[in-house]
């Protein structure tokens, strides 16, 4: 008895490569060669003349599932995405859509004034304005010569 009818389409690759997939999808390494390292969510950020837009791409994820936080010059972006699709894992043969919680940190280029920082959610996607800060000039600071290493000080042998 013939375990594959003339015809039949078995892909091993294909099949490895959902086991692969489903392994890793926690992990976030990148292996080069094998699969490129997939960073969610997808994001765009350019700069105008008074801002920089970062926009992200969030389809199916819910206003209330978003949380932003700035700080240290590091823009967060949290979430959560679910199908909701009652599809078990084991009936998947292909599963490329991110599900599941998600987390971002982006470092941003310039000083960014946080108090008028703003973001929208449209349609799926997510646009924050990052308003530009005052540019501070470079300062130079004077270099003196000196021995700043205490164990080195010269103290008195005895105080007296």
């Amino acid at each position: 008895m013939p375990l594959f009818r003339f015809g039949q389409n078995w892909d091993p690759f294909g099949d490895l490569e959902r086991e692969v997939d489903r392994l890793l999808r926690s992990v976030d390494l990148t292996f080069h060669g094998i699969r490129m390292g997939r960073q969610y969510p997808a994001v765009n950020l350019y700069e105008l003349e008074d801002e920089y837009v970062l926009t992200a791409e969030l389809p199916g994820t819910k206003i209330e599932d978003l949380e932003l936080t700035f700080a240290g010059g590091i823009l967060t972006l949290k979430g959560c995405r679910d199908d909701s699709e009652d599809v078990p894992e084991h009936r998947f043969r292909r599963s490329e859509r991110f599900r599941g919680a998600w987390q971002r940190a982006l470092s941003l280029p310039e000083r960014i004034r946080e108090e008028d920082l703003t973001a929208t959610f449209t349609d799926g996607v997510l646009r924050v304005r990052l308003p530009k800060g005052a540019q501070t000039p470079a300062r130079q600071i004077a270099v003196t010569e000196g021995n700043d290493d205490p164990s080195r000080s010269e103290a008195p042998d005895h105080v007296g």
